[in-house]
């Protein structure tokens, strides 16, 4: 008597593992790329701005929350995008200052030359107009 080879064990465990590979191999064209993130934390005693950088071709997504623990001393948080050479080509202030309570931001920065590779992240006095005292920075390369 004559065996099918399509029949025998060895056969179907064959035919199913490459059905298996088949199926979980991902499509040729749907290439995902995640971009690098920097995790920030400035602190000055019971206050705080901590987030996220994520770092985009020509541009810095930052998130994250600010806190004051005293109605009468305001915090916010201000990033300067800065170049290899340490230059300032970029800078954002948050809008959504917090004074006795704490809040979470989000902005994105623009930054129209290539070479961006630090942030420097600044908790400040919240001021809304100049004179902005930082009171502690703190700097972050790009992964």
């Amino acid at each position: 008597m004559l065996r099918n080879p399509l029949t025998t064990p060895t056969a179907i465990g064959a035919v199913l593992l490459t059905a298996g590979m088949l199926l979980a191999a991902p499509a040729a064209n749907a290439q995902t790329s995640a971009y690098p993130d920097s995790a920030f934390d400035v602190t000055v005693g019971n206050t705080y701005t901590r987030g996220k950088v994520t770092w985009y071709n020509r541009s810095i997504g930052v998130s994250g929350e600010h806190k004051s623990v005293s109605a009468t001393s305001c915090r916010g948080t201000t990033v300067f995008a800065l170049d290899s050479d340490n230059r300032e080509v970029a800078r954002y202030a948050s809008h959504d200052n917090v004074c006795g309570s704490s809040a979470k931001f989000g902005f994105t920065m623009s930054v129209y030359m290539p070479g961006v590779s630090i942030v420097r992240v600044c908790l400040d006095n919240g001021a809304t107009q100049p004179p902005v005292t930082y009171l502690e920075c703190a700097r972050y390369s790009r992964p």
